[in-house]
């Protein structure tokens, strides 16, 4: 599809695991071209495949696009990435906007808009609402916020990797906007493990809980799209790494204490995801609360259950 479609520009993109390798994919197929950058060598292999063009640097991405797309694990990877020997803001003109993805604290952002609007580049803070699997379907939505020229410019981009784009207003709404939204799934992930481990230990087959729930009153997105995972008792290929996750329930958290806000079912679910990291679960789906409950329910082995088809 990539190869006929019109083409439409260069956009940059630096990060291309779970979450930047879809959005490549789907901005090749709206028919720009993407060159990018990840440390990994895998993740480059893949983007090649895809016809994208490999860069040997964050800075050699920035000198090749006005427009660039972070999506990054972590602070340090970030800082690395913007402002490294080799980073962003060494190949970036004046003028060019960077689309910052990634889930981060508010005064890291904030901190690395000032650093780039120093050399007139613009950042703006546009959090996403999806998983990767989400990602890779073209299902997920933009919270985006910053300068609205800026946005306004890039729009065709945002509609080339998203679903839907919400323009929120000023820097860092997007973000709290997103800190809202991963509390509500941290929250429903583990809510959906719950009710799976009730039904196992109830003697219900996983596969048909999983069809009558997800299509009834009890549903959430959550179940919808980790539930399968639950079925299953595997939690890979993951949508979100739990060791990544972590990252956000630590953001939420911090971001709720300085509020001075009660987050009661938030804070409850916390120790959860921590047993999860400490049973071997990091590189695994966070999902995998699934294991955790199964384990203190006194369930042993996988699920075991059957795939039911509508009508069954």
């Amino acid at each position: 599809m990539a190869a006929r479609a019109r083409k439409r520009g260069f956009v940059g993109q630096v990060g291309l695991g779970i979450m930047g390798g879809a959005f490549a994919t789907h901005l090749r197929a709206a028919g720009f071209e993407v060159v990018g950058y990840d440390p990994s060598r895998k993740a480059l292999a893949a983007f090649g495949r895809l016809g994208g063009i490999a860069a040997s640097s964050p800075a050699a991405v920035a000198e090749r696009s006005q427009v660039l797309i972070t999506s990054l694990p972590s602070p340090g990877a970030m800082e690395s990435a913007f402002f490294g020997k080799d980073g962003i803001a060494a190949g970036a003109r004046a003028g060019t906007t960077v689309i910052e993805a990634s889930t981060m604290s508010l005064e890291l952002k904030e901190r690395f808009r000032r650093r780039l609007a120093r050399g007139g580049l613009h950042l703006l803070d546009c959090p996403i609402s999806g998983t990767g699997a989400q990602a890779a379907a073209k299902d997920i939505v933009v919270y985006a916020s910053g300068d609205r020229a800026a946005f306004g410019r890039h729009r065709k981009v945002f509609d080339g990797f998203a679903r839907g784009t919400y323009y929120c207003g000023e820097f860092g709404t997007g973000s709290k906007l997103k800190f809202v939204a991963n509390l509500l799934v941290t929250i429903h992930n583990l809510s959906a493990a719950e009710a799976m481990v009730l039904a196992e230990k109830a003697g219900l087959d996983p596969g048909l809980v999983y069809r009558v729930i997800a299509d009834g009153a009890g549903s959430s997105r959550m179940f919808q799209v980790r539930g399968p995972l639950m079925v299953a008792g595997r939690y890979l290929p993951p949508h979100m790494k739990s060791a990544i996750y972590q990252k956000d329930i630590d953001i939420i958290d911090a971001f709720a204490r300085q509020l001075r806000c009660p987050t009661p079912l938030f804070s409850e679910s916390l120790p959860y995801y921590t047993a999860a990291l400490r049973q071997g679960w990091g590189g695994h789906d966070t999902a995998a609360v699934h294991a955790v409950l199964r384990k203190r329910a006194g369930l042993r082995g996988r699920p075991r259950g059957r795939t039911t088809r509508k009508g069954q």
